[in-house]
């Protein structure tokens, strides 16, 4: 969401706050999909596009501060705005995509004024991904702790998106059937030796283990490599793995195949051909890499790029997204031979959806461990943001089959 540069005058409602009114009169605009207005008091009032999309609601609760902080820091105040508690929404992932669908409607800067949009600048680049600061960023974010994730992640510990077989097919499941997926793809057989470049909490290098593969798995997450090397030899396949701290550009040797499933995202961009250099430089000649990115439409990076978003700056510090063309031109750059692009954003969508449930579910949990109510309401936005992300089609998912040729 925008603020205006220019609003029209809403229509005067007896009981209904001046700041209620103006954001009235900028929903005026929408021409997608249906939104009820709700304010701490008068009635209740429903804008209409005249396209037909989703349906949300907007319950203000402190209208004025919304309006200071969207006309401030536009996006991102108004994500702020949701984590004071000061306005709420049955439908988060809902509301996310219909504001997307009008934002068009909307003619100022959406990172609101200029010394804003210099804040969030001067951030973000105070976090790069150095080999010393890749280590500081991603302990902000995996390392609240494997008791956090594991309240509401599925017994796999995936924390990226399932593929599912079909609609109605549980989660962990469809984690299952990603990382059968994965390995058919790559085709990997047993004896052969795996690299997986982000490996989380181990959940692809068991399920490559238990087919006979050989697995070298990274992370710069202590907790996650603690979590995941106990449940590996649980699991039995510790004779077949072997998981470290380590960044991508400390490894060496040649594999027959690397996979990494959702980490390009934490590279950032001036990091992006030392990444696609690593792929090339550790496959074995016809060997593959498969790659899972979260990537941006082509005609939003611009804006993207210079101007910080809520992901940025309250999730994973120094990341960014790329575009399709991004992971495109870099593969082919580095020597690597496409063969195979496919677009998976409806599986993220179903992933965020089910993992917002069980986040929400488990309020009491979160709370004996420590995250208070505005964490919560942080990890909510989050998850509905990214949700109502990847049903608008704003950012999509890609999985990238790429082959180094033979020598």
């Amino acid at each position: 969401m925008s603020p205006l540069s220019e609003t029209r005058s809403a229509p005067r409602q007896a009981g209904t706050p001046l700041a209620a009114r103006i954001l009235a009169g900028w929903l005026e605009r929408i021409t997608t999909g249906q939104l009820t207005l709700c304010p701490p008091r008068g009635p209740a009032r429903t804008f209409t596009g005249s396209r037909s999309g989703p349906e949300a609601e907007l319950r203000l609760r402190r209208p004025a501060r919304v309006l200071a902080r969207v006309l401030h820091r536009g996006d991102l105040g108004f994500a702020e705005a949701y984590m004071a508690g000061e306005w709420d929404t049955p439908d988060l992932a809902a509301l996310i995509e219909l504001l997307i669908y009008n934002e068009h409607a909307y003619n100022a800067s959406p990172a609101g004024r200029w010394y804003s949009r210099l804040a969030l600048a001067l951030y973000h680049r105070l976090r790069p991904n150095t080999p010393t600061g890749s280590r500081r960023n991603i302990a902000a974010h995996y390392d609240l702790g494997n008791d956090f994730y594991e309240l509401w992640l599925d017994e796999t510990m995936t924390y990226s998106s399932a593929l599912f077989a079909e609609p109605e097919q549980g989660l962990a499941a469809a984690q299952r059937h990603k990382h059968a997926e994965t390995l058919r793809q790559l085709g990997a057989r047993p004896g052969e030796h795996l690299l997986e470049i982000g490996c989380g909490w181990g959940s692809l290098a068991r399920a490559a283990a238990e087919a006979g593969v050989h697995v070298t798995g990274v992370t710069l997450s202590r907790e996650q490599l603690a979590w995941a090397r106990e449940h590996l030899r649980t699991a039995g396949g510790a004779g077949r793995a072997e998981l470290r701290l380590a960044d991508y550009r400390e490894l060496a040797g040649r594999y027959d195949h690397i996979a990494s499933i959702e980490m390009f995202e934490a590279v950032g961009r001036e990091h992006w051909p030392a990444f696609f250099a690593t792929l090339q430089q550790r496959l074995r000649p016809g060997g593959r890499a498969l790659l899972q990115v979260i990537t941006i439409d082509e005609a939003a990076f611009p804006v993207y790029e210079q101007a910080p978003d809520f992901i940025q700056r309250y999730i994973f510090p120094g990341g960014m997204l790329p575009t399709l063309g991004h992971l495109r031109e870099g593969l082919q750059e580095a020597g690597l031979e496409l063969e195979q692009v496919s677009a998976h954003g409806g599986d993220y969508a179903a992933t965020l959806a089910a993992w917002q449930r069980r986040f929400n579910a488990r309020a009491e949990a979160l709370e004996a461990l420590g995250f208070g109510e505005r964490f919560q309401r942080m990890w909510r936005y989050y998850l509905g943001y990214c949700e109502g992300g990847f049903r608008s089609g704003r950012i999509e998912l890609h999985r990238i089959l790429a082959r180094r040729p033979d020598a």
